[in-house]
């Protein structure tokens, strides 16, 4: 049984098809990628399968459950947990706080004002464990707002962390960053996947990433599924090549 699966799945704003009949599984512990040119459709894919938009028509199912008309919330609850292309965190905060956010409200005590001695240790315990997955240990204390790009990035990624993801929804993870920043969070996500056994479904328009860390990929054109297969055979495949990657040799 497939971890997320996607049947004939179409949104429509108006008069624009967005996605059209797009079909997709993805295994439990894969490490999927979604790619394609600017338009082609991802973030509405994304949108749809985190509950943001409700799609025209399809079936999106999770774990065998079927999740299309579900809220967001009741999709994270159940372990659908995303990331967006801007960076989503509060940048007055400390880095420890805002993980200890998301571990509060994955520990259902956000509106505890005054929690007991033993469940702020657990809390506090779970945000020191997170940080120390993603290597922000020695960044606890900062304001968010003064870090650099990058790290802000990896913030939003354990705040994601801190839900207790089964699927991990990154959607363009390496956005606007240098090479140096792009290769501690192509780091992170093998890290995530291999150690931490985490099945992640990512957006990414660097194809060196994409190609260097996927097991299979999806390729999008105009709202449809051009191509799915491992990066082997969406780098051979004609009509990825001549759509998207460059005209066929």
């Amino acid at each position: 049984m497939s971890l997320l699966e996607l049947k004939n799945v179409s949104r429509v704003f108006g008069k624009l098809t967005a996605l059209e009949d797009v079909s997709l599984e993805m295994e439990e512990g894969e490490l999927y990628a979604v790619i394609g040119p600017n338009g082609a459709g991802k973030t509405t894919l994304f949108n749809l399968i985190s509950g943001f938009f409700p799609a025209t028509s399809g079936e999106i199912r999770f774990d065998g459950v079927e999740v299309t008309r579900l809220s967001p919330e009741r999709r994270v609850a159940a372990g659908l947990v995303r990331t967006f292309q801007i960076t989503e965190i509060f940048p007055e905060l400390s880095v420890f706080e805002n993980i200890r956010i998301g571990v509060e409200a994955q520990l259902g005590c956000s509106a505890q004002p005054w929690p007991s001695r033993g469940l702020a240790r657990r809390i506090d315990r779970r945000v020191e464990e997170l940080l120390a997955i993603t290597a922000l240990s020695s960044q606890g204390g900062r304001r968010a707002s003064v870090l650099t790009h990058g790290d802000q990035r990896v913030v939003e990624v354990t705040m994601a962390l801190s839900l207790k993801p089964r699927l991990l929804l990154l959607d363009e993870p390496t956005a606007g960053m240098g090479r140096a920043e792009t290769q501690h969070m192509v780091n992170l996500i093998r890290s995530l996947h291999q150690e931490q056994k985490l099945s992640i479904l990512f957006i990414e328009h660097d194809m060196d990433v994409v190609f260097g860390i996927a097991d299979r990929i999806s390729v999008l054109n105009a709202g449809r599924v051009l191509a799915t297969g491992t990066p082997k055979e969406i780098a051979a495949n004609p009509r990825v090549q001549t759509a998207y990657l460059g005209e066929a040799a």
